[in-house]
Formats: C-alpha cells, sequence, structure tokens
C-alpha cells in the first residue's frame, strides 16, 4: 500500500480562508441617502455663495428662509434721485418726488381708487405687485414757476423748446431708472424705477436686491465669506 499523498497547498489556503470568512452584512440605503444629500447640500451652498444671483432664479430665498418685507426705499434709488433732482435743477427745471416706498396696504389703498372708492384708477398693482413695495420706484411731477405741483408733460418752464417732463425722463434712464412712460399698454407717466434684473414674481417670493432696506433693520446682502 502507497503512503497517503499530502493535500495540496492551494486547497489548504482555500480551506482555511473559507473558515475565517465571515457573512456580508446588509448595507442599509439610508446611509447612501445620507450621502447623496449630504453633497447636494454643499453643492447648493457653494453655489450660493459664488453664484447667489443664479441661485435665487432656481430656490427662491423666501422657501429656504424667512425673508422680512422691505421698509425702505433702497439706497440706490435714493442717491439716483437726489443726483436726479440736481441735474433738472442744474437744466432749469424744478422735480418733486411725490411716493417712494409704498407698503402693500397703502398700496392697497391706492388701488381701490376709481374701483372701491371714488376717483379716477391711478394703477393696476395690488398690494406686493409694485416695485414701490420693494423700494425700487419712485413718482415725480414738475413744480412750475409759481410754486404749484403739475402733471403737465408739455409744459416747458425751462423755455428750451423741449417738455421738462421729457427731459426728466431721459436724465432718468441715463441714471438707470426704466420710465413707466415707456410701457405699452397702461403707461404710468409719473414712475421711475430701477428693478436690478428682478421681476415682480421673483420679489413676491422673497428675492431681494443687495442693500435693500429691510423691516428687521437689517438689509439684504450676500452671504458673508469665512476669512
Amino acid at each position: 500500500m502507497g503512503m497517503p499523498r499530502p493535500t495540496p497547498a492551494p486547497a489548504r489556503a482555500d480551506a482555511r480562508a473559507a473558515v475565517r470568512r465571515k457573512p456580508r452584512r446588509k448595507r442599509s440605503p439610508l446611509g447612501g441617502l445620507l450621502i447623496v444629500a449630504g453633497l447636494a447640500a454643499g453643492t447648493l451652498a457653494l453655489l450660493k455663495l459664488e453664484l447667489p444671483r443664479a441661485f435665487d432664479k432656481i430656490v427662491p430665498q423666501g422657501l429656504y428662509r424667512d425673508v422680512p418685507p422691505v421698509a425702505g426705499l433702497h439706497p440706490e434709488v435714493r442717491a439716483a434721485s437726489e443726483r436726479l433732482a440736481a441735474q433738472a435743477k442744474a437744466a432749469g427745471i424744478a422735480v418733486v418726488f411725490t411716493d417712494g416706498f409704498r407698503s402693500e396696504a397703502e398700496q392697497d389703498e391706492i388701488y381701490a381708487q376709481g374701483r372701491d372708492r371714488e376717483g379716477r384708477i391711478v394703477t393696476h398693482a395690488k398690494g406686493g405687485e409694485s416695485f414701490h413695495n420693494y423700494g425700487l420706484a419712485i413718482d415725480f411731477a414738475l413744480k412750475d414757476r409759481s410754486g404749484d405741483i403739475i402733471w403737465d408733460m408739455e409744459y416747458d418752464g425751462n423755455k428750451n423748446g423741449r417738455a421738462d417732463w421729457l427731459e426728466v425722463a431721459d436724465m432718468a434712464k441715463r441714471l438707470g431708472f426704466s420710465w413707466g412712460g415707456d410701457w405699452e399698454g397702461f403707461k404710468d407717466n409719473p414712475h421711475l424705477q430701477m428693478d436690478f434684473g428682478y421681476s415682480i414674481r421673483e420679489l413676491q417670493l422673497g428675492n431681494r436686491p443687495d442693500g435693500s432696506l429691510l423691516a428687521d433693520g437689517t438689509a439684504s446682502g450676500p452671504p458673508e465669506k469665512a476669512e
């Protein structure tokens, strides 16, 4: 009888590996979801820091944080209106600003004129539908030589052969305002606005131009980056 043959080394190694091998635990799908959610949140945060305007186009501020209402005229609008008055004065035209920031309640009162109350209709915008409600618009009129406030678009107080109203509108547009007299359909000749690229819908959703004065005493702006 011959001697028994030794077990080949590879076979013994496989046997030891089989003994040591433990059954794999099933991975919970929750962990993967948390990782994906974390990556998504990080990406959105990066977009907000680097591309705030594009981010707000996709995810309005009012959907992810409480946005206080606007409480006053935007500083850039105020500064531009002061420059407009100075330029008009240099041209012999006295400009008077009859309206600026307007709360939504005040807007509703004006909207009711000619509808629920006597008077002529002066606006088609309800509360929250006007750039005045976000501190981005002003209304102007002229003061004649006797000191009366007038809305006469043909008045030529400086006697240069051109209506003062249109001269002021052109000055305003050069300063960055858009003029309601250029609108199609309903024209709002006293109205000047700076929308900073925001639509009424975006403003209603909580987006605010940087520097907007808010009701909580703060000003809107991009988040500060850590130094």
